[in-house]
């Protein structure tokens, strides 16, 4: 004999089955290509269930990366150093003058040579005797040196003589006034042009027996030690004319133009008086 089920049992079973399976469908984990937002997502089955949607969220994400990767590259660039820039080099560079106004003041050894006396010293007679021959002195000195190339000042010179005896002391003496031109030339040792007038006096012991008048020109080469000490050397040449006189052996001698060449080691020293 069959037992048949009743109805209403097989109902109350296939509902609880279906609700059984619902239960399990919620439990699963969701699929990975549930968001929709991986590259490799189906065609499709974007999330939402909007195809266009998702393509453009994903072509939003892939611009939103590029933008980020750039802005990395520019960061990265700029914590990079740079390389060093070589400065250009300026050849003969030097600075420029001071524009100062000095006060120069120094003294000089100097040589007297000879070239010719003229008449005070005739080739022949009773004059033979030449009582103007070289010798050797102190120069004392001191001017004012623009900021320019310009020195204006003037000078005393003693020097004794070589008078073949007839003076027992013969001290030719000069008072100058000179210039000198010194070319910047941006180097310590400079060359330098000079010249000058002044008058002279000659005679025994200091005293004055004959005198006269001298022009002179030269050249010379200034070593500047610091900015306030100079050396220098110098070659001058220097005609001076003497008036006749009686000596002190009762000869006369004729008005005479006298040669000579000089040299002189200076020491100078500079006072600063202004600027420009």
């Amino acid at each position: 004999m069959r037992l048949r089920s009743p109805p209403g049992a097989l109902w109350a079973a296939t509902i609880a089955v279906s609700a059984l399976l619902s239960l399990t469908a919620r439990a699963a984990p969701p699929h990975p290509q549930a968001e929709g937002a991986l590259p490799g997502a189906a065609p499709g089955a974007p999330a939402g269930g909007r195809t266009g949607e998702g393509a453009e969220d994903g072509r939003a994400t892939s611009a939103g990366s590029a933008r980020l990767d750039a802005a990395g590259d520019e960061a990265a660039a700029e914590q990079e150093p740079s390389p060093a820039v070589k400065p250009r080099v300026e050849l003969a560079s030097r600075p420029p003058p001071l524009h100062v106004e000095y006060v120069q003041y120094g003294v000089a050894l100097v040589a007297e040579m000879s070239l010719d006396p003229g008449a005070a010293c005739p080739r022949s007679g009773p004059l033979y005797a030449c009582i103007l021959g070289s010798g050797g002195g102190l120069a004392i000195r001191g001017g004012y040196r623009s900021p320019g190339p310009w020195y204006f000042g003037g000078a005393y010179q003693f020097t004794k003589m070589d008078s073949s005896n007839l003076y027992r002391l013969g001290i030719f003496q000069q008072l100058r006034a000179e210039m000198r031109y010194l070319p910047d030339i941006g180097y310590r040792a400079a060359p330098y042009f000079f010249a000058g007038i002044g008058g002279v006096a000659y005679g025994n012991e200091w005293g004055v027996e004959t005198g006269g008048a001298l022009i002179f020109g030269g050249v010379g080469v200034e070593l500047e030690v610091s900015r306030r000490a100079v050396l220098g050397v110098s070659c001058v040449y220097r005609p001076v004319l003497l008036a006749g006189w009686r000596d002190t052996a009762n000869y006369e001698r004729a008005t005479a133009i006298a040669q000579f060449v000089g040299f002189e080691l200076l020491l100078e020293v500079r006072t600063e008086v202004g600027r420009r």
